[in-house]
């Protein structure tokens, strides 16, 4: 998640961890039966899927990732930075190596700028 730090120190530490559930929601509901979702700690989270054929696409998941999140009558601003990875594009499919990897391209997504329409 971008900036998410100022959504805690903005709107409290509850509204962060509204924000958090909201995107545990939205990247299950995105990733279905397909994969799953899991949050690697603070305001990261990694997704497996197993084909992204039967989602919705990256272009549904930066939306539903940039949706605002209500909160006690608020609506606060999300954004996230995405990284993908293909098992293909490894020389070994570890687990180790695609985290590794999408880490570095969702660097390279937070380099083109917050809310964009990198990939």
């Amino acid at each position: 998640m971008d900036d998410f730090k100022a959504v805690n120190d903005t709107h409290g530490h509850a509204a962060g961890d509204a924000v958090i559930t909201a995107t545990a929601h939205r990247l299950t509901r995105w990733t279905g039966a397909h994969g799953i979702t899991a949050r690697l700690g603070g305001d990261e989270f990694a997704t497996a899927l197993t084909s992204l054929t039967p989602t919705t696409g990256l272009a549904a998941l930066r939306e539903a990732l940039h949706r605002p999140v209500a909160h006690h009558g608020r609506w606060i601003d999300t954004s996230a930075s995405l990284g993908i990875c293909h098992l293909t594009d490894l020389p070994a499919p570890t687990l180790t190596d695609a985290l590794a990897a999408a880490d570095a391209d969702m660097y390279a997504d937070k380099g083109h700028g917050r809310r964009n329409n990198h990939h």
